[in-house]
């Protein structure tokens, strides 16, 4: 058997020439050649190469397959895989191939956003967003789709939303809602998301819905939820888009979920589908989608449930690995990372405060009847405070 041949980056070249064999790149690709020539992957020099020494289809399944953390040194390589990267080409066939990471978003003080990669254990600071003193110290939400970070709040005079493009590692200003909102409940699913309920700019609590399609950077309205809410939850499952939990009125909790039908385009009310109620003082459901299947805490027990699709009720899987009691629910993260369950909060130790990362495979991480959690990561002397958490699943 002939060993692994690695390039210089470490990447498996062996694999890459397997897949390439399966998987044919696209030519416009490949047509990226700084002298002008249309390049067929086969007859270039080192000196107009993706890869020296490999075919530019086989050096594109090797930089496909490489981690994200690690484009900027292979951005370093040369301008047409620089190119590659800042252009998305490299996204859309990363795509083609099944790629996917996941990156967990989050901030935990004014000094901006952090990105951490749970596979390579790195974490990385985003460049300041540009926006006003007044959006930067408002309450913000967040959500991640396709390969952008959305970031809702408010500045002077109107609600704003920035967007962070994790190919060009920026921050721009994003397009507005046709009906500007905070306190929403949203969920992603590829390329687009949904946002449902939330506040009007004077305080007025919607029923109203709207869909984005980051590929495009649109909203679309949606047509209204049979009830108006804020404070509440949004998630897809199923290839339909629900929203659960939330409050009608100052005083009125809800209990009942709804389940938009992309076919029919119509809402479907679930009576007593998240009976938890919560209060103004506590945050919106914690929830997270894994493998089609609803997942929620239960603040003031600390427990995790799941959600029985078929007898609509909850059954008591375990405990988180923080606390959630503490806040209402707020500064804790509860999130879906590819098939695991993801808890992001702080805790006090020896060393000081610091924000952890707990993770937990729902169908495997069981031991003894009771959730098996895995320490994925740490950021220290930031606090014990979530403000914002989105997982991004990098293509």
């Amino acid at each position: 058997m002939l060993p692994e041949r690695r390039s210089n980056s470490g990447i498996c070249v062996d694999t890459c020439m397997e897949l390439d064999a399966k998987e044919e790149v696209p030519h416009h690709l490949l047509d990226l050649n700084s002298s002008g020539r249309v390049n067929d992957g086969h007859h270039l020099g080192s000196s107009d190469s993706l890869f020296p020494g490999l075919i530019d289809d086989v050096a594109l399944n090797c930089l496909a397959w490489a981690c994200q953390s690690d484009y900027t040194s292979l951005s370093c390589l040369n301008s047409r895989f620089n190119e590659l990267v800042r252009n998305g080409d490299l996204y859309g066939w990363r795509k083609h191939l099944g790629i996917k990471e996941h990156w967990v978003y989050l901030v935990c003080d004014l000094k901006g956003w952090e990105a951490y990669d749970p596979l390579r254990k790195v974490w990385m600071t985003l460049p300041k967003m540009p926006c006003d003193e007044c959006f930067n110290h408002a309450d913000k939400e967040s959500l991640a789709v396709g390969s952008e970070l959305l970031v809702f709040g408010r500045e002077m005079f109107d609600f704003a939303i920035w967007k962070y493009n994790s190919t060009c590692n920026s921050w721009t200003k994003c397009r507005g809602m046709n009906q500007p909102r905070c306190l929403f409940g949203s969920g992603s699913l590829g390329s687009i998301a949904i946002v449902a309920g939330g506040s009007d700019i004077n305080g007025n609590i919607l029923d109203s819905a709207e869909l984005y399609d980051s590929s495009l950077g649109t909203w679309e309205m949606l047509p209204k939820m049979m009830t108006p809410r804020r404070l509440c939850s949004g998630f897809f499952m199923d290839e339909k888009f629900y929203v659960i939990g939330g409050m009608s009125s100052s005083t009125v909790s809800l209990t009942c979920g709804e389940e938009y039908n992309f076919q029919t385009r119509k809402w479907r009310k679930i009576e007593g589908m998240y009976p938890y109620v919560n209060r103004a003082a506590q945050a919106p459901p914690l929830v997270a989608v894994v493998d089609n299947q609803l997942y929620s805490v239960e603040y003031l027990t600390n427990l995790v449930k799941r959600y029985d699709k078929v007898k609509n009720s909850w059954n008591v899987l375990g405990r988180l690995p923080l606390r959630a009691d503490s806040s209402n629910g707020w500064g804790l993260a509860f999130k879906a990372c590819g098939e695991e369950l993801l808890v992001v909060g702080g805790q006090k130790g020896p060393n000081g405060e610091a924000i952890v990362l707990n993770a937990c495979s729902p169908k495997f991480g069981m031991r003894n009847g009771a959730l098996d959690w895995k320490f994925l990561g740490v950021k220290e002397h930031v606090g014990v405070f979530v403000y914002n958490c989105a997982v991004m699943g990098c293509l």
